[in-house]
């Protein structure tokens, strides 16, 4: 599974488009999610936060992404996303998830290399593929009154990512270029830094996948630049979030006697599946399978 994920990534790396991960805590939103992987023929990367995982199960998120998997036979992929300890990760791999994402960008840079290359040693014995990442992304995948400060020194240090990347050997690599967790409320997020991703891809090298994190309310020709520019995945939360909650306070208010959950349900789920289409056609995974 996990050289089905990288040969997807080495496509969209060598043909300048990249593949989204849409996170879910919910089968309605797994749902509407794979619904527009379906109809627009694109690889699908599900994504859970420690939380998001907390809240489904990790035995159950896998079980309903390769319950999903067997029925489209698309290329659907689960990927546990912000990782935090290498306990917690551990836990996934052997719930049977094919990806995982350590956060260990708040740590220093040694640390993280030394916590990443024991993700490493396991992920390889099991065949999952791992996401390191390398300058603190900050924010929450919610709606924010202020967006966080970012300051040129925050973003990711091209030379602390290819000192990463040597010494872990990591299949995909989240970067900090200017994008920040969650939306501001009333407006787009920062421009990327398409200068520093252009330094940390040089750095970094073609061997490893470059990752966008924050990419909900980014400007969409900003997203086009950076795969451009090397960004392989695109990460989406907030954006999936902000559309379920939206639907579903809409359809209840529409009929507030309905407690049956299938029938206030689908408009939720609708929702869901237009954000994900509308990414993965700015994206360019359309007909990639």
């Amino acid at each position: 599974m996990p050289n089905k994920i990288l040969k997807i990534l080495k496509e969209a790396q060598e043909e300048k488009w990249a593949v989204g991960q849409f996170n879910v805590s919910t089968l309605e939103a797994l749902r509407g999610a794979v619904q527009a992987a379906l109809n627009l023929k694109s690889p699908l990367i599900i994504g859970t936060s420690e939380g998001e995982s907390n809240f489904i199960g990790l035995r159950q998120a896998v079980a309903l992404v390769a319950s999903f998997r067997e029925e489209t036979r698309l290329p659907i992929f689960l990927n546990l996303d912000h990782g935090k300890t290498f306990e917690y990760i551990k836990e996934a791999i052997e719930a049977g998830y094919e990806m995982v994402h350590f956060d260990g960008a708040q740590l220093p840079l040694e640390k993280n290399i030394e916590i990443t290359k024991k993700i490493m040693d396991l992920a390889q014995e099991k065949g999952v593929s791992v996401e390191g990442e390398v300058g603190l992304i900050p924010g929450a995948s919610r709606v924010l009154e202020k967006a966080p400060e970012i300051k040129e020194s925050d973003l990711t240090d091209p030379k602390e990512a290819g000192i990463f990347v040597k010494e872990t050997k990591v299949d995909r690599l989240a970067v900090n270029i200017g994008t920040f967790h969650g939306m501001e409320s009333g407006g787009l997020n920062p421009r990327i830094n398409l200068q520093r991703l252009r330094e940390i891809k040089e750095e970094a090298g073609d061997k490893v996948f470059l990752v966008l994190h924050g990419g909900s309310g980014t400007p969409e020709e900003d997203l086009r630049q950076a795969i451009k520019t090397g960004i392989v995945k695109i990460n989406i939360n907030t954006e999936l979030r902000t559309a379920f909650t939206e639907a579903l306070k809409k359809s209840l208010k529409q009929d507030p006697k309905e407690t049956t959950p299938y029938k206030y349900l689908p408009p939720v789920l609708e929702a869901v599946q237009r954000v994900v289409e509308n990414k993965m056609r700015l994206f360019g995974s359309v007909n990639k399978i």
